[in-house]
């Protein structure tokens, strides 16, 4: 019989095709890549322009962002000294959570140390800490909302993916008396479409349901001073906690939530993600803060991300190169294969210098392996062009398959 040990080492050797891809990248560039959309730099022996970045508006280099970390380094130090309640919080904690609170038009905020610790910690509370409570869970939610409601040993039933009659049907099924809790997000990391907000609001409200909404992909990127799609299809007072990431549209990272004060006051004190770990460093606070500061004026870099997303999206239809959807700045090409998706992505590291990671499984369920895009506000129109021409290349040479030269219906 095999021991423990061993059984990890045969499991990781299994898995060690991915590491070792990502090592070889860096190794061919001097460097890992930058996490910035299209960050460009001439190195030895290779170019190579990223396309799989989450920086979507390139704010991870923004002079203002830059400027206010230094800035809080040389003031404040590299790290926190520890947890919020231990000697751990700063003036930039506070005015963040603030601005945070009023960007999202709730009561209160809480940063976390990541978006993943925000769900994961906020749901174990919101949904374990009330007897009886029933959670309506979207079946293509992120793994951190999947391990937080496991770990609150909450009640949950799965509502197929945008399905508003399937929700409204567990819903409709369920004690009238009971306390209940949809969660979904706003924009799906994978398939890049987006949720059906007010109808899903509406059959929530029906039922005396409150809302927890997951805005990652849409922080910074969607609705009036980037506030995201809740704030865009004026659904705000509709969304009991609005969760959100620091490591995407704002460039920086660590995660939220905002909402009432009573109910963030409870995730304060019973999270133990929140309650337990050292906080983000105040420089990361200090970056985020100008980064949201700036998102709240600018339209720029919105108008740049989507207008490069458009392009994209229509140079893909007129090459019969398959996506998901044309909702959101996510353009997921669908390849349906992991070896093909593999091939394709190293293809055009080596032949153009385009780094695009593939996606599969458990990412993604087999046999649907992607290569998710993300073109960028600081792309250029002819370099959006330029992938497109290189990905068609690629799509020729490994005879994939193409898609009916139409718009895609949305995922």
């Amino acid at each position: 019989m095999k021991t423990h040990l061993e059984l990890v080492s045969r499991r990781a050797e299994e898995l060690g095709d991915h590491r070792r891809e990502f090592i070889e990248i860096g190794r061919r560039a001097g460097r890992f890549p930058r996490a910035v959309a299209n960050s460009l730099r001439r190195v030895p022996g290779a170019d190579i322009s990223v396309w799989c970045s989450n920086d979507y508006l390139g704010m991870g280099e923004h002079p203002l962002v830059l400027t206010a970390m230094k800035e809080a380094v040389d003031r404040y130090g590299a790290g926190s000294g520890g947890s919020r309640s231990i000697g751990g919080t700063s003036p930039y904690h506070i005015l963040l959570e603030q601005e945070l609170a009023e960007l999202h038009g709730k009561e209160a905020a809480l940063l976390f140390s990541s978006g993943f610790a925000a769900n994961d910690g906020a749901l174990t509370v919101l949904a374990g800490a009330v007897d009886d409570c029933l959670v309506l869970s979207d079946e293509l939610n992120h793994a951190s909302i999947i391990d937080g409601l496991r770990h609150s040993r909450a009640d949950k039933k799965i509502f197929r993916h945008n399905d508003v009659d399937h929700l409204g049907q567990l819903l409709a099924a369920s004690d009238p008396a009971r306390p209940k809790m949809v969660v979904l997000e706003s924009v799906y990391s994978m398939t890049g479409d987006v949720a059906p907000l007010a109808e899903i609001t509406a059959v929530a409200k029906h039922h005396g349901a409150t809302v927890y909404l997951d805005e990652v992909h849409a922080v910074g990127m969607y609705g009036p001073e980037g506030a995201g799609i809740a704030a865009r299809e004026g659904l705000t007072g509709d969304v009991t906690v609005v969760m959100g990431t620091l490591g995407k549209g704002f460039g920086t990272a660590g995660g939220y939530i905002a909402g009432p004060a009573p109910v963030v006051d409870a995730v304060r004190t019973l999270s133990r993600p929140f309650v337990f770990t050292t906080s983000t460093p105040p420089a990361l606070a200090a970056g985020a803060l100008a980064s949201i500061r700036h998102l709240r004026t600018s339209e720029t870099e919105r108008t740049r991300l989507w207008d490069n997303a458009r392009l994209l999206h229509r140079l893909l239809v007129d090459r019969g190169i398959p996506f998901l959807s044309d909702m959101s700045h996510i353009v997921s090409v669908v390849v349906g294969d992991d070896t093909a998706a593999k091939t394709a992505s190293a293809l055009l590291l080596e032949r153009h210098g385009l780094y695009v990671q593939a996606i599969n499984a458990p990412s993604v369920p087999v046999g649907e392996e992607i290569l998710r895009v993300a073109p960028g506000a600081v792309h250029t129109p002819p370099e959006v062009e330029e992938f497109a021409t290189a990905l068609d290349a690629v799509w020729q040479e490994l005879r994939l398959p193409r898609a009916d030269r139409r718009a895609p219906r949305a995922a």
